[in-house]
């Protein structure tokens, strides 16, 4: 029995074609043209929908194992389908950390029962602790798929040398989270008007930038490729451009929340709108929406984040981070359309990730994963966080209304929404 969607529109990164899609074992069969249908096939009519590659979030936060009580693989994958995420990259800054093979396994089993393919980055040193490099041979064997320490930056030169130099070599991506932490410990929003305004220490932009800036430097030096986790500021989107330029092999990401909202969003002292890297100014928004007209940033990613009601009731002393994946596609497509077309979010939140991890998925063709989101351009919703499918609800579009509904989602042809 094969999958045959009749009238789609198909977006890819390069073009966007009108036709016909069958899908037999899992993969792609045919895409274009008229597809024939026998009396087993199941038919989907696609009329007045896109058809876009399942999206692939190189940035989620799981909390599984140990932070259940705001996330676990289950309800967050359940997220990630409804928004129409096929392949996510999930953190490692678990309880434990995801720093020995019996983590990394533990997330690969537990995962295989959503539907959605899921990624382990495994954490480049022990406890994300800074101190002493992880067995990177045991933990690729056991599943992981990149490196990072994600949540705390990687202090120590020859650390991240040793990571940057052995994922190199296994293949492993690694992913930075660059931050100054002499200059940003204690903050709780962007250092400037913001944090003024609050009466509360705040995040400089140089806390990121500078620590970007060592970062491509280290990378540079060995010739070794790395990924910038979440930029947020126009003085970091210059040093990755510049470094480009010169060659390094060097990508990046951002957040849907960077290159729509600034930090005048946190003067009402809600925490669903604190994360780190805090929300911004304004040239810091322009910036961050150049850097992905231009190519300079790589990929659109969420950090989705989740924590509890309760942990994120105090201003002041709640955690970072905000929960996205159901949305970031829908506040692209609402907040973007007159600046990146259909193609070019394919390309930065399918495409692009994919590559840059080295795994299958990102586009719509034959003999490729039979992973793709149904997606209304025009249907317009509100989003309300009680509707959501992940555990907690610290949603940073809440209440915004929105242009763009995933109706249904497929991963190896399979229906997973």
């Amino acid at each position: 029995m094969a999958i045959i969607i009749k009238n789609a529109t198909i977006v890819n990164p390069r073009e966007t074609v009108t036709g016909d899609i069958a899908i037999r074992d899992g993969v792609f069969a045919q895409v274009g043209g008229c597809a024939e249908v026998s009396g087993e096939d199941r038919v989907i009519d696609a009329t007045g929908l896109h058809v876009f590659p399942g999206l692939v979030d190189m940035h989620v936060h799981l909390r599984d194992p140990g932070q259940t009580h705001k996330e676990d693989i289950i309800s967050g994958c359940a997220a990630a389908a409804a928004g129409g995420v096929t392949s996510l990259v999930c953190m490692p800054n678990t309880v434990p950390a995801a720093d020995s093979p019996e983590t990394v396994e533990y997330i690969v089993k537990k995962a295989k029962t959503t539907g959605v393919r899921v990624y382990p980055a495994a954490a480049i040193t022990y406890g994300l602790s800074g101190s002493g490099c992880c067995d990177y041979p045991a933990l690729k064997k056991s599943g992981a798929a990149a490196l990072s320490d994600d949540g705390r930056p990687v202090e120590d030169d020859g650390m991240l040398v040793c990571a940057l130099k052995t994922g190199k070599e296994l293949g492993l991506p690694v992913l930075c989270h660059c931050e100054d932490l002499s200059q940003a410990a204690g903050g709780k929003v962007h250092e400037g008007r913001a944090s003024e305004l609050l009466g509360v220490k705040g995040m400089s932009s140089s806390s990121e930038y500078c620590d970007i800036e060592r970062t491509i430097r280290l990378a540079e030096s060995v010739n070794a490729p790395v990924h910038i986790c979440h930029v947020s500021t126009k003085e970091s989107i210059e040093i990755i451009r510049q470094a480009k330029a010169r060659g390094v092999k060097v990508t990046c990401e951002t957040a849907p929340h960077y290159f729509i909202y600034t930090c005048e969003k946190v003067l009402g002292r809600d925490a669903d709108y604190r994360m780190n890297p805090p929300l911004r100014e304004e040239e810091d928004r322009l910036a961050v929406i150049g850097g992905l007209l231009d190519g300079t940033i790589d990929a659109i990613a969420t950090d989705h984040a989740p924590h509890s009601p309760e942990e994120k009731a105090d201003f002041v002393n709640a955690p970072n981070g905000v929960v996205g994946m159901e949305t970031s596609l829908a506040a692209t497509l609402t907040f973007m359309s007159d600046r990146l077309s259909l193609n070019d979010i394919a390309r930065l939140m399918s495409y692009n990730p994919a590559r840059i991890m080295g795994i299958p998925g990102g586009e719509i063709k034959e003999g490729a994963p039979a992973d793709f989101a149904l997606v209304a351009l025009n249907e317009e919703w509100t989003v309300n966080p009680e509707e959501l499918h992940g555990r907690s609800k610290n949603a940073v579009f809440k209440g915004e209304r929105l242009k763009g509904k995933v109706k249904a989602a497929f991963c190896g042809g399979s229906q997973i929404f």
